[in-house]
Formats: structure tokens, sequence, C-alpha cells
């Protein structure tokens, strides 16, 4: 796969990622009742849904920026993963298998996007210079 395939298929991804968990978070935020009400019924505190809809908002604006902030962009990830399993295992647990094909489906895209990420920036600009 070439580099300018490789870019496409990560800002789609990006894109994608940013519409799916930037709207979940501006619904969290708003309180929107079904999305509370699913909440909720998964167990979490109301405060917790305002906590992960800042976080949702804060992580989609740093996975839009260009090429900066590469090593935040590895800690957002990160988090949309976390969000994403423990969806997966609240929704398995408490409403039933049914209910997490949209975690199936979130991860399966955000993995295919890490990928692209990972392709596009090896982890050379995590390695830390070494002190002689």
């Amino acid at each position: 796969m070439n580099t300018k395939s490789t870019k496409v298929i990560y800002w789609t991804g990006v894109a994608l990622t940013s519409l799916w968990f930037g709207a979940s978070g501006i619904f969290e935020l708003t309180k929107n009742p079904i999305v509370w009400e699913i909440t909720l019924q998964l167990g979490y505190p109301a405060y917790f849904i305002y906590v992960l809809g800042v976080a949702k908002l804060t992580g989609i604006a740093v996975l839009l920026t260009p090429d900066n902030f590469l090593r935040l962009k590895e800690w957002v990830f990160a988090g949309i993963f976390f969000d994403i399993i423990f969806a997966f295992s609240s929704k398995l647990s408490v409403i039933g298998f049914p209910a997490t094909v949209d975690a199936i489906i979130a991860f399966i895209m955000v993995s295919i996007t890490y990928a692209m990420f990972r392709k596009l920036y090896p982890a050379t600009y995590l390695k830390v210079a070494s002190v002689s």
C-alpha cells in the first residue's frame, strides 16, 4: 500500500471517528435522553457522562490536528479504545450481546485508523534521546 492510499484511509477513519465520537460527546454534554438513559442503565453515574463528553470532544480536537501532537494522538487512540472496550463490556453484561454491535463496529473502524496512523508515523517520535 502506498503512502497516498494510507493517508486517505487514515484521514477517512479520523473523519468517521470524529463524527462518531463527536456526536456521542455532544449528546452526552447536551443530556440527550437516549444516550443518558442507556448510560445510566449501564450503571454509570451522571457526572461521569459529562466527563466522557468533554474527553471525547477534546480527543477529537487532537485527532483533527494535521501532524502535530503525535504523542498526544497515541493517548487519544488509547482513550478511544478504552471507551469502546468499556462500552462493549458494560452493554454485554447489562443489556446483552445485540446491544454491542455499535462497539464492535467502532472497534474495527478505530483499529484500521490506528493501523494507518502507525504506518504513517512510525514510533520514531516516541524514542527519547539518550543522555550521556
